[in-house]
C-alpha cells in the first residue's frame, strides 16, 4: 500500500518510543495519523508537530478504544494503516523464595492479568476494531488491499528471560495471533504482520545508567549498539508497503539472542 495523502493510520503509544517513530516516518510520508496514548501532553505536542490528532485511549478499556477510534475517524476518515505499539513492561518470576525470611511467595495474579490485558488483549481489540472499519472501505490497487496492521510484540515472545513470565506470555501471545489473523483476513484485503523489536533505545531505556546502556549494547552481535526507533519506522512502512509481506513476524534486534538473564 502506497503511503500518501490519501491513506490514513493510527498508531497506539504514539506519544513516545516506537509508536512515536512509526508516526512520524508515516507523516513525513504523507499519511493523516491518529496517536492513541495515555500521556496527554507528549501526545498533543507529537500530534502538533507531524499534523496529527491525538486520542486519549487506554487500549484495554473498550469505550475508550470506541472513543478514539470515533475521533480519529471523524478527523481523518477510515484508517487503512494501524500499528499497534501501545504496551507496559512488567518483572517478576513465578515463584520467589525470600533470600532472609525463606518466605516463598509467587507472581501477584493481578499483576499477570494485568499485563495480558493491555499488551495481548488490547492489541486483539484494536486489531479487531480496524479490521472490522478496514471491511467497509472499497479496496485499492492491482491486489484490492483494503488495510496493513502491524503489531508489535517482542524477542521475549521466543526468548524470555528470568523475571518476564507475564511480559514473555503477553507477547508470545501477541506473535501467535499473527498467523490466524491474517487467514481470518486473508478474503478481505487485510494484511497483517508483527515486529519482535530486540534492545532499543527509549524513553525508558534512556533512563538507565550509561553504564547499563553499554552493557546491554555490547550484548548485541551487530551491530554494537542499541537500536534506533527509527530504525523500528522503517520497518513499519516497509511493511506497509510491501503488500507480498503478510502474516510475517520479523525480529529487529541486530541478532541479539536473550540469555536467561
Amino acid at each position: 500500500m502506497k503511503i500518501d495523502a490519501s491513506v490514513a493510520a493510527i498508531v497506539t503509544g504514539g506519544a513516545s518510543g516506537l509508536g512515536e517513530a512509526s508516526a512520524r516516518a508515516l507523516a513525513a510520508k504523507g499519511a493523516k495519523v491518529a496517536l492513541f496514548d495515555l500521556n496527554e501532553e507528549l501526545g498533543e505536542a507529537v500530534a502538533a508537530e507531524i499534523g496529527g490528532v491525538f486520542c486519549k485511549v487506554d487500549v484495554s478499556d473498550e469505550a475508550s478504544l470506541e472513543a478514539g477510534f470515533a475521533k480519529a475517524r471523524a478527523a481523518h476518515g477510515q484508517e487503512r494503516v494501524f500499528v499497534n505499539c501501545a504496551g507496559i513492561g512488567t518483572i517478576g518470576k513465578l515463584t520467589r523464595r525470600d533470600r532472609e525470611t525463606g518466605e516463598i511467595s509467587h507472581l501477584p495474579f493481578d499483576l499477570f492479568e494485568k499485563t495480558i490485558k493491555v499488551n495481548l488483549i488490547g492489541t486483539f481489540q484494536c486489531m479487531a476494531k480496524t479490521a472490522t472499519g478496514m471491511m467497509t472501505t472499497d479496496p485499492v490497487g492491482d491486489s484490492a488491499e483494503r488495510g496493513v496492521i502491524i503489531n508489535t510484540a517482542s524477542v521475549a515472545a521466543e526468548d524470555g528471560q528470568i523475571g518476564q513470565v507475564a511480559y514473555a506470555a503477553s507477547k508470545a501471545g501477541v506473535k501467535g495471533m499473527t498467523l490466524p489473523v491474517a487467514r481470518d483476513l486473508m478474503n478481505e484485503g487485510i494484511r497483517v504482520n508483527t515486529i519482535l523489536p530486540g534492545i532499543f533505545l527509549t524513553p525508558m531505556m534512556a533512563g538507565l545508567p550509561e553504564k547499563a546502556q553499554e552493557s546491554l549494547a555490547a550484548s548485541v552481535p551487530f551491530p554494537k549498539r542499541l537500536g534506533q526507533p527509527a530504525e523500528y519506522a522503517s520497518l513499519v512502512c516497509f511493511m506497509v508497503e510491501t503488500e507480498y509481506m503478510n502474516a510475517e513476524t520479523v525480529r529487529l534486534d541486530g541478532g541479539i539472542r536473550m540469555p536467561p538473564k
